[in-house]
């Protein structure tokens, strides 16, 4: 079985260490963003559903089809 690399070793670390799951941190550790500075993202009620919708396809949330906005929100956040 392959183990996928991760992209940004520090922050996996990180995450790991604030008690996420070895999954989540792994997702935000490889998102394209990983390691950058945050705040400048425009608020989730701010974007369109196909953007929620690709943020949610980018961080391997299932089912992201079937949802509206307002359920990819939610996805997203408690992800």
């Amino acid at each position: 079985m392959d183990i996928p690399s991760i992209k940004n070793e520090d922050q996996y670390e990180a995450l790991r260490e604030k008690g996420y799951s070895k999954e989540k941190s792994a997702r935000i550790a490889n998102s394209p963003n990983s390691g950058k500075k945050g705040g400048k993202a425009q608020p989730y009620e701010e974007r369109t559903k196909e953007e929620l919708y690709d943020q949610a396809k980018n961080v391997g949330i299932e089912g992201r089809s079937k949802m509206d906005k307002a359920e990819l929100i939610h996805a997203l956040r408690n992800n």
